[in-house]
Protein backbone atom coordinates (compact mmCIF):
# COMPACT_ATOMS: atom_id res chain seq x y z
CA UNK A 1 0.00 0.00 0.00
CA UNK A 2 0.98 3.32 -0.64
CA UNK A 3 1.91 5.57 1.85
CA UNK A 4 -0.46 8.61 2.79
CA UNK A 5 0.72 11.88 1.22
CA UNK A 6 1.04 14.89 3.64
CA UNK A 7 1.32 17.97 2.27
CA UNK A 8 2.64 21.23 3.77
CA UNK A 9 1.18 24.78 2.93
CA UNK A 10 0.63 28.37 3.15
CA UNK A 11 1.76 31.52 2.34
CA UNK A 12 5.57 32.79 2.17
CA UNK A 13 7.49 32.35 5.50
CA UNK A 14 5.40 31.16 7.84
CA UNK A 15 7.82 28.49 8.94
CA UNK A 16 6.68 25.67 6.44
CA UNK A 17 10.24 24.22 5.85
CA UNK A 18 11.32 24.59 9.06
CA UNK A 19 8.07 22.58 10.25
CA UNK A 20 9.03 19.79 7.29
CA UNK A 21 12.73 19.74 8.54
CA UNK A 22 11.39 18.68 12.26
CA UNK A 23 8.92 16.00 10.93
CA UNK A 24 11.16 14.29 8.92
CA UNK A 25 13.93 14.74 11.14
CA UNK A 26 16.44 16.08 9.00
CA UNK A 27 17.62 19.27 7.33
CA UNK A 28 16.17 18.58 3.82
CA UNK A 29 14.58 21.90 2.77
CA UNK A 30 17.05 24.78 2.76
CA UNK A 31 15.51 27.32 5.92
CA UNK A 32 16.32 31.24 5.29
CA UNK A 33 14.46 34.38 6.83
CA UNK A 34 14.23 34.98 2.55
CA UNK A 35 10.76 34.64 0.87
CA UNK A 36 10.59 32.35 -2.27
CA UNK A 37 13.36 30.06 -0.85
CA UNK A 38 11.41 26.95 -1.04
CA UNK A 39 10.28 26.62 -4.93
CA UNK A 40 9.31 23.41 -5.87
CA UNK A 41 8.39 20.55 -3.90
CA UNK A 42 10.50 18.70 -1.76
CA UNK A 43 9.78 14.74 -0.42
CA UNK A 44 10.11 13.65 2.80
CA UNK A 45 9.54 10.29 4.68
CA UNK A 46 8.17 10.95 8.22
CA UNK A 47 6.64 8.13 11.20
CA UNK A 48 4.34 8.63 13.83
CA UNK A 49 3.09 6.07 16.48
CA UNK A 50 3.40 3.60 13.47
CA UNK A 51 1.80 5.23 10.83
CA UNK A 52 4.38 5.94 7.82
CA UNK A 53 3.64 8.86 6.26
CA UNK A 54 5.30 10.97 2.90
CA UNK A 55 5.58 15.36 3.47
CA UNK A 56 5.47 17.48 0.97
CA UNK A 57 7.19 20.69 1.45
CA UNK A 58 5.93 23.10 -0.59
CA UNK A 59 6.56 26.41 -1.72
CA UNK A 60 4.70 30.36 -0.31
CA UNK A 61 1.48 30.50 -2.10
CA UNK A 62 1.16 34.33 -3.33
CA UNK A 63 -2.25 35.37 -4.59
CA UNK A 64 -2.46 38.68 -7.05
CA UNK A 65 0.81 38.27 -8.67
CA UNK A 66 2.63 38.09 -12.14
CA UNK A 67 6.10 37.09 -10.97
CA UNK A 68 6.64 33.56 -13.40
CA UNK A 69 8.56 31.90 -10.52
CA UNK A 70 5.85 32.72 -7.64
CA UNK A 71 3.40 31.62 -10.24
CA UNK A 72 5.55 28.50 -10.62
CA UNK A 73 5.62 28.00 -6.91
CA UNK A 74 1.58 28.60 -6.91
CA UNK A 75 0.98 26.08 -8.99
CA UNK A 76 3.78 24.00 -7.65
CA UNK A 77 1.55 24.08 -4.34
CA UNK A 78 -1.58 23.17 -6.47
CA UNK A 79 -0.41 20.01 -7.76
CA UNK A 80 0.77 19.48 -4.13
CA UNK A 81 -2.85 19.66 -3.01
CA UNK A 82 -4.05 17.59 -5.60
CA UNK A 83 -1.97 14.80 -4.74
CA UNK A 84 -2.82 14.79 -0.90
CA UNK A 85 -4.64 13.10 1.24
CA UNK A 86 -4.38 15.62 3.92
CA UNK A 87 -2.81 19.34 4.44
CA UNK A 88 -1.34 21.16 7.02
CA UNK A 89 -1.79 24.40 6.76
CA UNK A 90 0.80 26.24 8.55
CA UNK A 91 0.10 30.11 9.44
CA UNK A 92 2.65 32.74 11.66
CA UNK A 93 1.15 33.07 15.08
CA UNK A 94 3.25 36.65 15.44
CA UNK A 95 1.49 37.84 12.13
CA UNK A 96 -1.82 37.06 13.20
CA UNK A 97 -4.74 35.92 10.56
CA UNK A 98 -3.86 38.61 7.07
CA UNK A 99 -5.91 38.21 3.53
CA UNK A 100 -3.12 36.03 1.87
CA UNK A 101 -4.04 33.59 4.98
CA UNK A 102 -8.06 33.84 4.21
CA UNK A 103 -7.08 33.69 0.54
CA UNK A 104 -5.02 29.95 0.95
CA UNK A 105 -7.83 28.43 3.52
CA UNK A 106 -10.49 29.76 0.87
CA UNK A 107 -8.34 27.58 -1.69
CA UNK A 108 -7.92 24.67 0.42
CA UNK A 109 -11.89 24.63 1.59
CA UNK A 110 -12.46 23.98 -2.31
CA UNK A 111 -9.87 20.95 -3.00
CA UNK A 112 -12.53 19.63 -0.16
CA UNK A 113 -9.24 17.25 1.76
CA UNK A 114 -8.57 17.27 5.31
CA UNK A 115 -6.97 20.16 6.70
CA UNK A 116 -5.32 20.65 9.51
CA UNK A 117 -4.65 24.47 10.98
CA UNK A 118 -1.13 24.38 12.17
CA UNK A 119 -0.41 27.68 14.13
CA UNK A 120 3.60 27.98 14.19
CA UNK A 121 5.79 30.60 16.31
CA UNK A 122 3.97 29.72 19.72
CA UNK A 123 7.61 29.53 21.06
CA UNK A 124 6.67 29.95 24.41
CA UNK A 125 5.80 26.54 26.87
CA UNK A 126 2.52 26.80 28.83
CA UNK A 127 -1.08 28.01 27.71
CA UNK A 128 -1.47 29.79 24.22
CA UNK A 129 -1.88 33.46 23.99
CA UNK A 130 -4.94 35.10 23.38
CA UNK A 131 -3.93 35.73 19.55
CA UNK A 132 -3.98 32.26 19.05
CA UNK A 133 -8.44 32.34 19.28
CA UNK A 134 -8.17 34.57 15.92
CA UNK A 135 -7.24 31.29 13.74
CA UNK A 136 -10.05 30.26 14.80
CA UNK A 137 -12.02 32.72 12.10
CA UNK A 138 -10.57 30.54 9.11
CA UNK A 139 -13.35 28.36 9.88
CA UNK A 140 -11.45 25.20 9.70
CA UNK A 141 -11.86 23.77 12.71
CA UNK A 142 -9.81 23.52 15.77
CA UNK A 143 -6.17 25.01 15.23
CA UNK A 144 -2.98 23.16 16.87
CA UNK A 145 -0.31 25.39 18.30
CA UNK A 146 3.24 24.11 17.47
CA UNK A 147 6.91 25.41 17.78
CA UNK A 148 8.63 24.25 14.92
CA UNK A 149 11.73 25.44 16.39
CA UNK A 150 11.59 23.73 19.18
CA UNK A 151 9.68 21.07 18.39
CA UNK A 152 6.56 21.88 20.88
CA UNK A 153 3.36 20.51 19.80
CA UNK A 154 4.12 18.51 17.02
CA UNK A 155 3.45 15.29 18.34
CA UNK A 156 -0.51 16.78 18.72
CA UNK A 157 -0.43 17.84 15.29
CA UNK A 158 0.66 14.42 13.92
CA UNK A 159 -2.20 13.01 16.02
CA UNK A 160 -4.31 15.31 14.33
CA UNK A 161 -2.79 14.16 10.98
CA UNK A 162 -3.15 10.40 10.94
CA UNK A 163 -6.60 10.31 12.49
CA UNK A 164 -7.40 11.10 8.57
CA UNK A 165 -5.28 8.62 6.96
CA UNK A 166 -7.16 5.36 4.97
CA UNK A 167 -6.95 1.72 7.19
CA UNK A 168 -4.18 0.07 6.88
CA UNK A 169 -3.99 -3.17 4.80
CA UNK A 170 -0.82 -6.00 4.66
CA UNK A 171 1.70 -4.37 2.26
CA UNK A 172 2.56 -6.09 -1.44
CA UNK A 173 6.30 -7.19 -2.51
CA UNK A 174 8.23 -3.42 -2.93
CA UNK A 175 9.85 -2.84 -6.23
CA UNK A 176 14.06 -2.08 -5.62
CA UNK A 177 14.28 1.86 -6.39
CA UNK A 178 17.21 2.92 -8.33
CA UNK A 179 18.24 6.49 -6.78
CA UNK A 180 19.01 8.59 -10.43
CA UNK A 181 20.83 12.12 -9.86
CA UNK A 182 20.66 14.55 -12.97
CA UNK A 183 23.31 16.41 -12.62
CA UNK A 184 25.02 19.34 -14.73
CA UNK A 185 25.46 23.43 -15.41
CA UNK A 186 22.90 25.83 -14.91
CA UNK A 187 20.29 25.77 -17.74
CA UNK A 188 21.05 22.57 -19.09
CA UNK A 189 17.44 21.18 -18.72
CA UNK A 190 17.78 19.43 -16.03
CA UNK A 191 13.90 20.28 -14.91
CA UNK A 192 12.75 19.81 -18.30
CA UNK A 193 13.97 16.27 -18.36
CA UNK A 194 12.65 15.66 -14.48
CA UNK A 195 9.28 17.03 -16.03
CA UNK A 196 9.57 14.95 -19.37
CA UNK A 197 10.34 12.01 -17.84
CA UNK A 198 7.73 11.85 -15.19
CA UNK A 199 5.00 13.43 -17.48
CA UNK A 200 4.02 16.21 -15.31
CA UNK A 201 5.13 19.65 -14.43
CA UNK A 202 6.90 17.93 -11.25
CA UNK A 203 10.03 21.46 -11.15
CA UNK A 204 10.14 24.48 -12.48
CA UNK A 205 11.15 25.46 -15.49
CA UNK A 206 12.51 28.85 -16.65
CA UNK A 207 15.26 30.41 -19.02
CA UNK A 208 16.22 32.13 -15.75
CA UNK A 209 19.64 30.49 -14.22
CA UNK A 210 19.68 29.14 -10.54
CA UNK A 211 15.88 28.57 -10.83
CA UNK A 212 15.90 25.03 -8.96
CA UNK A 213 17.23 25.30 -5.22
CA UNK A 214 16.61 22.58 -3.49
CA UNK A 215 17.58 18.63 -4.69
CA UNK A 216 13.95 17.60 -5.69
CA UNK A 217 12.75 13.79 -5.34
CA UNK A 218 10.36 12.13 -8.02
CA UNK A 219 9.24 8.64 -7.90
CA UNK A 220 8.69 6.86 -10.89
CA UNK A 221 7.09 3.76 -11.77
CA UNK A 222 7.01 1.79 -15.39
CA UNK A 223 7.72 -1.23 -17.22
CA UNK A 224 11.45 -0.41 -16.94
CA UNK A 225 11.33 -0.60 -12.85
CA UNK A 226 11.16 2.00 -9.78
CA UNK A 227 13.26 5.24 -10.24
CA UNK A 228 13.63 7.98 -7.72
CA UNK A 229 14.95 10.78 -10.30
CA UNK A 230 16.35 13.73 -8.30
CA UNK A 231 16.45 16.92 -10.02
CA UNK A 232 19.43 19.13 -8.87
CA UNK A 233 20.55 23.40 -8.75
CA UNK A 234 23.25 23.63 -11.44
CA UNK A 235 26.88 23.52 -10.39
CA UNK A 236 28.94 27.00 -11.24
CA UNK A 237 32.41 27.45 -10.88
CA UNK A 238 33.35 28.25 -6.89
CA UNK A 239 34.21 32.05 -8.10
CA UNK A 240 30.63 32.06 -9.32
CA UNK A 241 28.64 31.07 -6.28
CA UNK A 242 28.30 34.40 -4.20
CA UNK A 243 24.30 34.21 -3.16
CA UNK A 244 23.96 32.42 0.39
CA UNK A 245 20.95 30.21 -0.83
CA UNK A 246 23.23 29.07 -3.70
CA UNK A 247 25.59 27.86 -1.00
CA UNK A 248 23.23 25.74 0.13
CA UNK A 249 21.63 24.94 -3.13
CA UNK A 250 25.29 23.64 -4.66
CA UNK A 251 25.54 21.47 -1.28
CA UNK A 252 22.19 19.79 -2.08
CA UNK A 253 23.40 19.02 -5.20
CA UNK A 254 26.64 17.31 -3.81
CA UNK A 255 24.27 15.18 -0.73
CA UNK A 256 21.67 14.06 -3.79
CA UNK A 257 24.91 12.51 -5.81
CA UNK A 258 26.41 10.95 -2.45
CA UNK A 259 22.85 9.21 -1.88
CA UNK A 260 22.18 8.53 -5.79
CA UNK A 261 22.90 5.43 -7.24
CA UNK A 262 23.16 7.10 -11.04
CA UNK A 263 24.39 10.06 -12.37
CA UNK A 264 22.95 11.32 -15.52
CA UNK A 265 25.86 13.90 -16.21
CA UNK A 266 23.18 16.51 -18.31
CA UNK A 267 24.87 18.53 -21.61
CA UNK A 268 23.88 21.17 -22.89
CA UNK A 269 24.10 20.14 -26.71
CA UNK A 270 23.85 23.84 -28.29
CA UNK A 271 26.37 24.82 -26.23
CA UNK A 272 28.08 21.79 -25.99
CA UNK A 273 31.23 20.31 -23.50
CA UNK A 274 32.59 23.71 -20.95
CA UNK A 275 34.93 22.77 -18.29
CA UNK A 276 32.50 22.98 -15.97
CA UNK A 277 31.03 19.80 -17.51
CA UNK A 278 33.99 17.84 -16.68
CA UNK A 279 34.55 19.73 -12.90
CA UNK A 280 30.34 18.17 -12.47
CA UNK A 281 31.49 14.43 -13.85
CA UNK A 282 34.54 14.72 -11.70
CA UNK A 283 32.12 15.04 -8.50
CA UNK A 284 30.26 11.34 -9.77
CA UNK A 285 33.40 10.05 -10.55
CA UNK A 286 35.09 10.62 -7.48
CA UNK A 287 31.64 9.22 -5.49
CA UNK A 288 31.94 5.66 -7.49
CA UNK A 289 28.68 6.23 -9.14
CA UNK A 290 27.58 4.59 -12.45
CA UNK A 291 27.41 7.31 -15.25
CA UNK A 292 25.77 7.97 -18.19
CA UNK A 293 26.71 11.00 -19.92
CA UNK A 294 23.52 12.60 -21.89
CA UNK A 295 23.49 15.51 -24.47
CA UNK A 296 20.16 17.62 -24.09
CA UNK A 297 18.54 19.52 -26.67
CA UNK A 298 19.38 17.58 -29.52
CA UNK A 299 16.37 18.71 -31.36
CA UNK A 300 17.38 22.09 -31.64
CA UNK A 301 21.07 20.65 -32.89
CA UNK A 302 21.99 21.39 -36.88
CA UNK A 303 23.13 18.38 -37.58
CA UNK A 304 23.81 16.25 -41.21
CA UNK A 305 24.21 12.22 -41.19
CA UNK A 306 27.82 12.54 -39.05
CA UNK A 307 27.17 14.86 -36.42
CA UNK A 308 26.37 12.38 -33.80
CA UNK A 309 29.50 10.23 -34.57
CA UNK A 310 31.71 13.51 -34.51
CA UNK A 311 30.04 14.84 -31.55
CA UNK A 312 30.54 11.40 -29.93
CA UNK A 313 34.37 11.17 -30.52
CA UNK A 314 34.47 14.59 -28.97
CA UNK A 315 33.16 13.79 -25.67
CA UNK A 316 34.93 10.85 -25.29
CA UNK A 317 37.97 12.90 -25.95
CA UNK A 318 36.48 15.39 -23.45
CA UNK A 319 35.52 12.78 -20.86
CA UNK A 320 38.87 10.70 -21.43
CA UNK A 321 39.09 10.47 -17.59
CA UNK A 322 36.25 8.40 -17.57
CA UNK A 323 35.86 6.60 -20.76
CA UNK A 324 33.26 3.74 -19.38
CA UNK A 325 30.11 6.30 -19.67
CA UNK A 326 28.02 5.47 -22.03
CA UNK A 327 26.64 8.66 -24.35
CA UNK A 328 23.38 9.27 -25.49
CA UNK A 329 21.47 11.80 -27.45
CA UNK A 330 18.05 13.21 -26.02
CA UNK A 331 15.67 15.75 -25.86
CA UNK A 332 13.62 16.67 -22.92
CA UNK A 333 11.32 18.76 -24.98
CA UNK A 334 10.20 16.40 -27.66
CA UNK A 335 10.73 13.16 -25.35
CA UNK A 336 13.84 11.91 -28.02
CA UNK A 337 15.40 8.43 -26.63
CA UNK A 338 13.84 8.91 -23.24
CA UNK A 339 13.02 5.25 -23.35
CA UNK A 340 16.15 4.34 -24.50
CA UNK A 341 17.42 7.03 -21.20
CA UNK A 342 15.72 4.06 -18.81
CA UNK A 343 17.13 1.54 -20.67
CA UNK A 344 20.29 2.99 -19.96
CA UNK A 345 20.18 3.72 -16.12
CA UNK A 346 19.04 0.36 -15.40
CA UNK A 347 22.00 -1.34 -17.09
CA UNK A 348 24.78 0.70 -15.48
CA UNK A 349 23.19 0.11 -12.17
CA UNK A 350 23.54 -3.52 -12.59
CA UNK A 351 27.07 -3.16 -13.69
CA UNK A 352 28.08 -0.77 -10.88
CA UNK A 353 26.44 -3.63 -8.56
CA UNK A 354 27.90 -6.47 -10.09
CA UNK A 355 29.76 -9.10 -8.08
CA UNK A 356 32.53 -11.41 -9.71
CA UNK A 357 33.78 -14.65 -8.24
CA UNK A 358 36.91 -15.04 -7.16
CA UNK A 359 37.48 -17.99 -9.29
CA UNK A 360 37.01 -15.97 -12.27
CA UNK A 361 38.24 -12.97 -10.95
CA UNK A 362 41.97 -15.10 -10.77
CA UNK A 363 41.16 -16.58 -13.99
CA UNK A 364 41.16 -13.37 -16.12
CA UNK A 365 44.89 -12.63 -13.51
CA UNK A 366 46.58 -16.04 -15.02
CA UNK A 367 45.73 -15.20 -18.40
CA UNK A 368 46.31 -11.37 -18.08
CA UNK A 369 49.89 -11.82 -16.40
CA UNK A 370 50.87 -15.21 -18.27
CA UNK A 371 50.29 -12.26 -21.81
CA UNK A 372 51.67 -9.16 -20.22
CA UNK A 373 54.26 -9.71 -17.22
CA UNK A 374 53.94 -7.46 -14.56
CA UNK A 375 56.69 -5.04 -13.83
CA UNK A 376 60.31 -5.15 -12.69
CA UNK A 377 62.22 -2.90 -10.82
CA UNK A 378 66.30 -3.24 -9.79
CA UNK A 379 66.17 -7.04 -10.47
CA UNK A 380 62.95 -7.14 -8.49
CA UNK A 381 59.80 -8.77 -10.32
CA UNK A 382 55.77 -7.42 -9.08
CA UNK A 383 54.00 -11.07 -8.06
CA UNK A 384 50.36 -10.73 -7.91
CA UNK A 385 49.43 -14.01 -5.58
CA UNK A 386 45.55 -13.54 -6.08
CA UNK A 387 42.75 -10.97 -6.31
CA UNK A 388 38.86 -10.76 -4.97
CA UNK A 389 36.64 -8.42 -4.86
CA UNK A 390 35.85 -6.51 -1.77
CA UNK A 391 32.49 -4.81 -2.07
CA UNK A 392 30.16 -3.04 -5.14
CA UNK A 393 29.08 -0.09 -5.83
CA UNK A 394 31.36 0.77 -7.54
CA UNK A 395 32.71 -2.74 -8.06
CA UNK A 396 36.55 -2.79 -6.06
CA UNK A 397 39.01 -5.39 -6.54
CA UNK A 398 42.30 -6.21 -3.76
CA UNK A 399 45.37 -7.45 -5.28
CA UNK A 400 47.90 -9.35 -2.91
CA UNK A 401 51.20 -9.10 -4.17
CA UNK A 402 55.05 -9.06 -2.82
CA UNK A 403 55.68 -5.20 -3.00
CA UNK A 404 53.02 -3.01 -3.49
CA UNK A 405 55.37 -0.15 -4.96
CA UNK A 406 56.30 -2.53 -8.15
CA UNK A 407 52.09 -2.51 -9.02
CA UNK A 408 52.32 0.47 -11.23
CA UNK A 409 49.43 2.52 -12.07
CA UNK A 410 49.80 1.82 -15.70
CA UNK A 411 49.66 -2.16 -14.78
CA UNK A 412 46.66 -1.07 -12.63
CA UNK A 413 44.91 0.28 -16.26
CA UNK A 414 45.93 -2.93 -17.78
CA UNK A 415 44.04 -5.65 -15.11
CA UNK A 416 40.99 -3.06 -15.50
CA UNK A 417 41.25 -3.33 -19.14
CA UNK A 418 40.79 -7.28 -18.84
CA UNK A 419 38.50 -7.28 -16.74
CA UNK A 420 36.47 -4.77 -18.38
CA UNK A 421 36.71 -7.18 -22.03
CA UNK A 422 35.59 -10.15 -19.75
CA UNK A 423 32.44 -8.60 -18.00
CA UNK A 424 31.23 -5.77 -18.78
CA UNK A 425 31.44 -2.95 -15.91
CA UNK A 426 30.16 -0.42 -18.50
CA UNK A 427 28.71 2.70 -17.31
CA UNK A 428 31.11 1.97 -13.69
CA UNK A 429 34.18 3.06 -12.15
CA UNK A 430 36.66 0.25 -10.85
CA UNK A 431 38.92 0.98 -7.93
CA UNK A 432 41.48 -1.43 -6.87
CA UNK A 433 43.35 -1.82 -3.71
CA UNK A 434 46.32 -3.09 -3.97
CA UNK A 435 47.88 -4.98 -0.32
CA UNK A 436 51.01 -6.83 0.50
CA UNK A 437 50.97 -10.16 1.73
CA UNK A 438 50.76 -10.30 5.49
CA UNK A 439 48.73 -7.13 5.63
CA UNK A 440 45.68 -6.66 7.36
Amino acid sequence: MAKPIVAVVGRPNVGKSTLFNKLIGKRMSIVDDTPGVTRDRIYGEAEWCGHEMMLIDTGGIEHGTDDVILLGMRSQAELAIEMANVIIFVVDLKSGVTASDMDVASMLQKSGKPIVVCVNKCDRPGDVPLEFYEFYNLGLGDPVAVSSVHGHGTGDLLDEVVKYFPERTENGEEREIINVAVIGKPNAGKSSLINAVSGEERAIVSDIAGTTRDAIDTLIQNKHGTFNFTDTAGLRRKSKVEDKLEKYSVLRAQMAVERSDVCVILIDGKDGFTEQDSKVAGLALDQGKACIIAVNKWDIVEKDGKTMDAYRKSLMKDFSFMPFAPIIFISAKTGQRLDRLFELIKFVYEQNSMRISTGKLNDILAEATARVQPPTDKGKRLKIYYMTQASTKPPTFVCFCNRQELFHFSYQRYLENQIRATFGLEGTPVRFVIRERGDK
